[in-house]
């Protein structure tokens, strides 16, 4: 079994409670086992409100706004072809590939949630699992095939983790 390294911390007392700190790890290593990712990983995520990510938006991407879910990959991988040796990726005397960081907020979840009519649990699943692939090179910048290709791998590892919608 691959032992990734994976830390979930809050900004926000009382929000990152075991339970959605073990769903946001499931999630996370359920996308990298759908993508065949064979080394382990590290992933840090930040768990925050509207204004702790609007405030990274803005200060990271010069987007003044709120938003769900921020991914800050640590190298550019092509979609689905993540590389069979990753040893120059890694830090001197270090095992774990460091794939990044991922920021949600907690607010947004909520909101969508109500809003598509279905759990904080399914929209944290699918906001965990679209960061993760986010860090492994896919992006949906426009309506075509990269958005479909990502929109494809989504709703695969979902299906694979029992999420449904």
């Amino acid at each position: 079994m691959i032992k990734h390294r994976i830390s979930v911390h809050s900004e926000i007392p009382h929000v990152n409670t075991p339970a959605m700190t073990a769903h946001i790890k499931r999630c996370i290593k359920g996308a990298l086992r759908e993508e065949g990712i064979s080394v382990p990983c590290e992933i840090n995520v930040m768990i925050t409100d509207n204004a702790g990510i609007r405030e990274i938006n803005r200060d990271f991407r010069n987007v003044d706004r709120e938003t769900d879910v921020l991914s800050f990959p640590m190298f550019a991988f092509v979609p689905g072809e993540f590389p069979e040796d990753v040893s120059e990726l890694l830090d001197p005397g270090d095992t774990v590939l460091p794939l990044g960081d991922m920021a949600l907020s907690v607010e947004k979840i909520r909101a969508q949630a109500a809003e598509f009519g279905h759990s904080e649990e399914r929209e944290i699943g699918y906001l965990t699992v679209h960061s993760v692939l986010h860090l492994l090179g896919y992006d949906h910048v426009d309506e075509g095939d990269m958005k479909k290709q990502m929109r494809g791998r989504e709703e695969a590892i979902m299906e694979a983790l029992n999420i449904p919608r």
